[in-house]
């Protein structure tokens, strides 16, 4: 039998039923249909009320608030609960603790206290979490689970880690000859003579050995891949007709993400847009990236399992309300770049516990007020269009690759002051969605062939998989950037004898002579027009093999050297960028791309306003949204059907603050 769907285009909310008196329970479930809720997750830190003390599993009280949403009509998922492990499991098995690396434990309390690799909180999570799936296998309300709760990197050194870490080492060298040569140990005398010798990088300094530091956040992603497993295997036998997602969040993130979404049916992302005025000209851009990023972790549609539902405050002193037509656009915006489900944090805010001032979508006066409205507004327009979008997705046509490894390698090692990959990234994304053109972001090993530009960042790590690929997809008329950073070290991250930008050498077309690492003190490029651009960050002196120069250092003692090349190869084009440009140097090069490869784009966007396309059986929808404080114009090419009002819109198409129109193309 078929998995029941995910993929509705619906809306749902958190509803914690343990934290509220029972009385309430109805009446807000009553209200929930009534505005327009069809999914609601629950359980996901319940372990203590699931399971008060060893074996005792108390359900009664879950199985009423279960039937309520059953009997209006709504659809559940429930959270497993090992994220935050009961005090009666960590008082009698404390290695269920992470220990940080200055030997210090992670107590409970707070919620991620749990080892993934700790024996007892695999046999105990694992008992909870097939009792509530025999348990709940036939409910006719639950739809799917989520597994755990944000998985991060713990960095945990306990004993446990240390036993697997060293298990999971000899797997990949076999001996210590091999490892000791690989991660170049002849270095501060650090070889091992023995097994017992190898540990976890005890007192967490940054400066242990690059090779190893590497491998431990590798070590670190495949023990997380192997705990969601064993949850995973349970569902499935448990409950096949239900899907399992979970929900990632606060990128830049180290996990690797790729591999934790491999078995997963659906990803999820927690969704928090920052409400201050003063980050209007950046949250708009970054929060694309972000949903970019979850829709490229299975190359599918998504959902979003936490959405911002009012200010936030916990981890931080309370951010600004949230503008009139905030919650509305930027619930939108989810939509309108790949996700079905949008699930808002939290239906009520808490009135006890850390996450009191995290406000929901009713605030502690349990009276419904503006925001309430809007989202009351949001579910009705999702409800009447969700037949309309059902199954429609992006299709975009300019891929930018992501790599957690370059992430952490250029984390271990920082290049130079104010070079971050994933800012990086930012100023790329930002480019292209200020152009209206839509970008997928993919890891860095996936299949490009459907891509007509593809954007390699600091390929820093590289292998001969990753450059014949990329070799292959220029040769067959692909358009690839790549930048300064690139082809640096091989995958132990050890430095690679050969000028860079090593394996890329031979397909950028050029050499890098000499860099100067300039951090934040600005330089200038001049491009093939005369036209000049502030950098930062890098300069690599460039000298072309096959490659033509299109842009020259301006100043310091390289004026007049190559900063940027384009070099034929096969088919295609392959462009190499020695430094990190300014946006509009991004923006410039990127247009050209456009016109030249016919790529579908929304041009003459003001900031803050962004477009994005989904298409299906049931049609194609552009979506215009006003991610700002001011209202916006833009100038349509042509008259379309507005879905969302009912009306033809053509010419100047002017949106209120925060203001969105959805056309059928």
């Amino acid at each position: 039998m078929a998995l029941k769907e995910y993929n509705n285009v619906q809306v749902g909310v958190e509803y914690y039923p343990e934290h509220w008196d029972e009385s309430l329970w109805e009446a807000d479930i009553k209200l929930m249909q009534a505005t327009g809720v069809k999914v609601v997750r629950v359980a996901e830190f319940a372990w203590s009320r699931l399971e008060p003390t060893d074996g005792d599993f108390q359900f009664a009280w879950l199985d009423r608030a279960m039937d309520l949403f059953h009997s209006y009509g709504l659809q559940v998922v429930i959270g497993t609960p090992t994220a935050t492990p009961p005090r009666w499991l960590t008082t009698g098995y404390p290695d269920v603790l992470p220990v940080f690396a200055d030997g210090g434990i992670f107590h409970p309390g707070v919620r991620g206290h749990r080892c993934y690799n700790s024996p007892s909180l695999r046999k105990y999570g694992s008992r909870i979490i097939e009792r509530l799936a025999q348990h709940y296998s036939g409910h006719p309300a639950v739809i799917g689970w989520q597994t755990d709760n944000e998985f991060s990197m713990l960095n945990c050194h306990c004993e446990h880690c240390n036993d697997a870490f060293r298990e999971w080492a000899k797997a990949k060298y076999g001996t210590l000859e091999a490892l000791n040569s690989e991660w170049g140990t002849n270095v501060w005398s650090g070889e091992y003579s023995a097994w017992n010798e190898f540990t976890v990088p005890l007192g967490g300094s940054r400066h242990q050995n690059p090779s190893l530091l590497l491998d431990f956040q590798r070590f670190q992603w495949d023990a997380i891949v192997e705990f969601q497993q064993t949850q995973i295997d349970i569902l499935r036998s448990v409950c096949p007709e239900h899907f399992i997602t979970h929900n990632f969040h606060s990128y830049p993130q180290k996990l690797n993400m790729y591999a934790v979404g491999a078995e997963l049916d659906v990803a999820a992302f927690d969704y928090y847009p920052n409400t201050s005025p003063t980050k209007q000209a950046t949250a708009p851009y970054s929060g694309a990236l972000s949903l970019d990023l979850t829709r490229g972790i299975k190359r599918q549609n998504f959902w979003i399992m936490e959405q911002l539902s009012g200010t936030p405050g916990c981890w931080m002193p309370m951010w600004r309300t949230p503008y009139p037509g905030f919650i509305r656009a930027y619930a939108w915006q989810t939509i309108a770049r790949g996700a079905d489900t949008v699930v808002h944090f939290r239906w009520r805010s808490a009135v006890a516990g850390a996450e009191q001032f995290w406000h929901g979508l009713i605030d502690h006066s349990n009276v419904p007020g503006r925001r309430f409205a809007e989202f009351t507004q949001f579910c009705n327009e999702v409800n009447a269009l969700g037949d309309k979008l059902k199954g429609t997705t992006l299709k975009n046509e300019v891929a930018i690759l992501n790599s957690h490894e370059q992430l952490v390698a250029l984390d271990i090692q920082p290049q130079v002051e104010n070079m971050e990959y994933y800012e990086n990234m930012k100023q790329i994304h930002r480019a292209l969605t200020k152009l209206g053109i839509g970008c997928d972001v993919i890891d860095w090993r996936q299949e490009l062939d459907e891509y007509k530009v593809v954007i390699a960042p600091s390929l820093y790590l590289l292998d001969e998989e990753v450059s014949k690929q990329l070799e292959a997809y220029a040769t067959a008329g692909g358009t690839l950037i790549i930048t300064n950073r690139s082809g640096v070290k091989n995958m132990n991250n050890i430095a690679v004898m050969q000028p860079l930008p090593g394996l890329l050498s031979y397909a950028a077309g050029v050499r890098v002579d000499e860099y100067d690492p300039i951090g934040t003190e600005a330089h200038v490029i001049v491009d093939i027009n005369g036209n000049s651009y502030e950098c930062l960050q890098w300069c690599d002196l460039l000298t072309p093999t096959t490659a033509e120069p299109i842009a020259w250092y301006g100043d310091d003692f390289y004026a007049g050297i190559p900063a940027v090349t384009v070099n034929t190869f096969g088919q295609g084009q392959v462009y190499y960028l020695g430094t990190q440009a300014e946006e509009s140097y991004w923006s410039a090069l990127l247009g050209d791309l456009a016109k030249k490869h016919q790529l579908f784009q929304f041009a003459g966007l003001p900031d803050g306003m962004q477009a994005s396309v989904r298409t299906g059986e049931s049609g194609t929808f552009l979506f215009l949204l006003n991610l700002n404080r001011q209202a916006q114009t833009v100038t349509l090419p042509r008259e379309y059907k507005s879905v969302l009002y009912g009306q033809p819109r053509s010419g100047e198409l002017q949106l209120e603050p925060y203001g969105i129109e959805i056309l059928e193309m």
